[in-house]
This record gives structure tokens, sequence and C-alpha cells, in this order.
């Protein structure tokens, strides 16, 4: 999503699947816990008035409408963890792999051969 956007100012938003289908309204926006950035919005839904979860990247904020690039069907399966608490990382992996995002780890630092070890013989 646009960096630039002022994560309050999603709040109230009407929110829009791929098909232009209304989803519902945003609740709340989660901010990821190192860098700050908005990274899920909660969305309050028709369906039992629950909220759903949906990735802030890669949906957009057109026309002072949340797009989000998923079909409904999909939003309203997301797994439910309540609103006004922390998401834990186990539970943001959960929403990533729901939607079908990558979230492969960082690669390793390469090996790298740091020489013999104090005490070993060269021999």
């Amino acid at each position: 999503m646009q960096s630039d956007i002022d994560p309050r100012h999603l709040i109230g938003r009407k929110a829009f699947d791929r098909n232009g289908t209304k989803i519902g309204t945003v609740d709340e926006v989660y901010l990821d816990d190192a860098t700050g950035v908005p990274e899920w919005a909660a969305i309050r839904t028709g369906f039992f008035s629950r909220d759903a979860f949906v990735p802030l990247e890669p949906s957009r904020l057109e026309e002072g409408m949340l797009r989000v690039p998923f079909e409904r069907s999909l939003i309203k399966d997301a797994p439910d963890f309540g609103v006004g608490r922390h998401l834990s990382p186990a539970q943001e992996l959960q929403l990533y792999h729901h939607y079908g995002l990558d979230t492969a780890a960082p690669p390793s630092p390469e090996d790298r051969d740091f020489g013999r070890l104090a005490g070993q013989d060269e021999g």
C-alpha cells in the first residue's frame, strides 16, 4: 500500500474486493512492530458482524476506498482473531498463508570459512 497514507485516514473507509463487491468498513489498522508501517486492516463485515483481517500490501487506497485484491469469499474465510489486540507473529503467519502471500524467511548468511579454530593443529 502507499506508505505515505496515514493509517488513521483508513478507519471508516469502505473496502471492496477485487471484483468491486463491498466487503465492509475499515474498523482498525495494525502496524508492523518493527517498522511502524500499516500492515493489516480489520474490516467490519456483514458476516455475523465480525472483522476480517486483510493485508494492506498489495491493497490500494483509490478514490477514498480500500481496494483489496482478493475474492470476497477468501476474505470472509480469513482466520478470526478478534480486534483490539496485538497480532502475534504466528497469527500473522496464518494470515499470510491464508492469502497465499510470500512468507519466505530472509536468506541465511552465506557460509564463510573463518580459518582454523584456536587450539587446532594445522597439520
